[in-house]
């Protein structure tokens, strides 16, 4: 990884058109990823956000401060090549979705998880064709074979950019739904990530909240909304 050590040495970084899609490019040099594939992107809006966050460096180069090159990395070298595991990965979340699993009580508990999580499984229903049925307690119960299989569908028609976005808002909420339901615009982000941690909030609100529980639930944040926002602008959708 030394290439991510090399200090400074362009002057302007700018989006390109070029043969594949879109390109940044160093005083016209290419970007290359750690595994020396073209740094190509379906999108302009992609590039130039990916061209303002080497144009943003100082000094060295710092994956910490590019996550959208990370991201497009990732999915150049890693999920466009794995692109069958990686999906099938994703995909196995439908059959243990976050939002079939119902609490036994308290009362206000299962009142919350309803109200946050009733209106997805009916979206999944109506629109995916994906009806999923809830349980109580934490025991895996099967779900119907057709409604697994288009969930799965659902998951392999993405190209490698929307299910690398899809991959961390799957595994940051926990929920297939979720992250399907943050690519198609159903909820805004911040009411989607919201809708998953229910039954951490529950607990904060009866026990409060634990300083390492809370860092690391900053941190899924986080990367849930960073996905959100690397889908978007790898499908020239408009930002929130």
């Amino acid at each position: 990884m030394a290439e991510w050590k090399a200090k400074r040495f362009w002057t302007e970084a700018k989006a390109e058109q070029g043969p594949d899609g879109w390109e940044v490019r160093l005083d016209g040099r290419p970007v290359k990823t750690p595994a020396k594939a073209l740094l190509v992107v379906p999108s302009k809006a992609l590039a130039e956000a990916i061209a303002a966050e080497w144009d943003a460096l100082e000094e060295a180069i710092d994956p910490g401060a590019m996550p959208l090159t990370r991201s497009a990395n990732a999915a150049i070298d890693k999920v466009a090549t794995q692109f069958d595991e990686v999906a099938a990965l994703i995909a196995a979340y439908g059959e243990t979705d976050l939002v079939c699993y119902r609490a036994e009580g308290p009362e206000l508990l299962c009142a919350q998880q309803a109200d946050a999580w009733d209106e997805l499984l009916d979206w999944a229903r109506d629109e995916l064709e994906a009806p999923l049925e809830t349980c109580v307690g934490v025991v895996p119960r099967p779900q119907p074979e057709r409604s697994v299989a288009r969930l799965r569908d659902e998951v392999v028609s993405l190209d490698p950019f929307a299910l690398t976005a899809l991959h961390d808002l799957v595994a940051m909420s926990g929920s297939l739904l979720i992250g399907l339901a943050a690519l198609r615009g159903r909820l805004p982000e911040e009411d989607l990530w919201t809708r998953s941690r229910v039954d951490e909030t529950f607990q904060e609100s009866q026990w409060g909240a634990d300083e390492e529980a809370s860092v690391t639930a900053s941190y899924k944040r986080g990367e849930f909304l960073h996905a959100a926002r690397f889908f978007r602008l790898s499908q020239a959708l408009p930002e929130n």
